[in-house]
């Protein structure tokens, strides 16, 4: 059996200096925001070339946090709109939700799935303030045109950067996390860059946003005790960043190998009743996951399950079509709804083996 992703081969790989770091945590005595928290912070901001990184709890606390700051800030204010690809995971509308803002719901670009500049342009109204970005399966969104877009409108661009760790946007050379106003990231242990539990981070160059998310991510304390805001308790745990601090150092090559599985699946899977996904060669691909689109899905899954290749569905419901959003259950997306109904996720990861690699391409075009 081929897993769809082997978390304990990915993370076997660390194992002694997990065991190492641990006993050097464990004797610290600090374990709430010590030293691994910033060291990581300082690391990953470097790494995606911001000035700021703020560790919080998860990737759904990292969005929400951007957007409560910009409420805080008078740049938002309840009942804005806010742009949002409409075939994301639910969580990028759950932050616009939660912090009681209006999501506007757009079909995405039929090539990259991810957000379309044209239909987002069509959509906005003056009531749109923001646009949050979503760098869908780990490939870069259009940012060159969205930004100008958003200039075009002086509206606010957040990434949701939770599958994109390490993209690199070729017009500038600037990494996921470095091209817009704010970025959330998630380190869910399935992640490019994983944890081994919930984490999650926000990176931005604005240094008013980054003295409120730090205020607010704590409590809306600045210092023990005394609470200028009215906040959370979202604070990035010591020992997954002590997990992270590790992994930083390979995720361009484990990037790397995804993209040589990725190339592999793309020039020896053959079959015409699969389609594979669009990539133009870049970096701008980190590939997160591979996604490819069948017209029976049921069919190709129970071929993938003879064979014993392991697979997922992301996402098998549209956003619009879940009971937690009933008000949206009446939008005409079409595309989108195509998307959910239509995609199978094969397995990727950096870990993968050539004869791994040769016996899904083989199973897949006997399809």
């Amino acid at each position: 059996m081929i897993k769809f992703l082997d978390l304990n081969k990915i993370n076997s790989r660390f194992e002694a200096e997990y065991v190492s770091k641990f006993k050097s945590f464990l004797d610290s005595g600090r374990y709430i925001k010590g030293s691994e928290v910033h060291t990581f912070e300082d690391a990953f901001a470097s790494y995606c070339g911001t000035k700021y990184c703020i560790g919080v709890a998860n990737g759904l606390d990292a969005l929400t946090l951007i957007f409560k700051a910009y409420i805080e800030l008078g740049k938002l204010k309840p009942g804005d709109q806010v742009i949002v690809p409409a075939n994301t995971y639910i969580a990028s509308i759950l932050s616009v939700l939660n912090s009681n803002l209006q999501p506007v719901l757009v079909e995405p670009d039929t090539h990259t799935y991810n957000l379309s500049a044209e239909e987002l342009e069509k959509a906005i109204t003056p009531k749109t303030k923001a646009i949050l970005v979503v760098h869908l399966y780990g490939q870069l969104a259009h940012m060159t045109k969205i930004n100008a877009i958003a200039k075009d409108y002086n509206l606010l661009v957040i990434e949701d950067a939770a599958q994109a760790h390490g993209a690199i946007h070729t017009a500038d050379n600037k990494k996921a996390g470095n091209l817009s106003n704010a970025a959330a990231f998630s380190f869910y242990p399935a992640k490019n860059l994983g944890a081994l539990g919930d984490a999650g981070a926000i990176t931005t160059n604005d240094d008013d946003l980054a003295e409120c998310i730090q205020l607010l991510h704590n409590y809306g304390s600045s210092k023990k005790y005394i609470n200028e805001l009215v906040g959370v308790n979202s604070r990035l745990d010591e020992l997954q960043a002590m997990f992270l601090n590790i992994k930083l150092g390979v995720l361009d090559s484990d990037n790397k190998h995804r993209r040589y599985v990725a190339n592999r699946y793309l020039k020896e899977i053959t079959n015409a009743k699969i389609t594979l996904p669009y990539y133009d060669g870049s970096e701008n691909h980190v590939f997160h996951l591979f996604v490819v689109s069948v017209e029976d899905r049921t069919k190709f899954t129970k071929h993938l399950e003879t064979h014993q290749i392991g697979y997922l569905i992301h996402y098998p419901v549209a956003p619009h079509k879940q009971e937690a959003l009933l008000p949206f259950k009446s939008l005409s997306l079409p595309l989108t709804e195509t998307i959910h109904e239509s995609v199978v996720s094969l397995p990727m990861s950096p870990v993968m083996t050539n004869d791994e690699i040769n016996e899904i391409i083989n199973a897949l075009n006997l399809y």
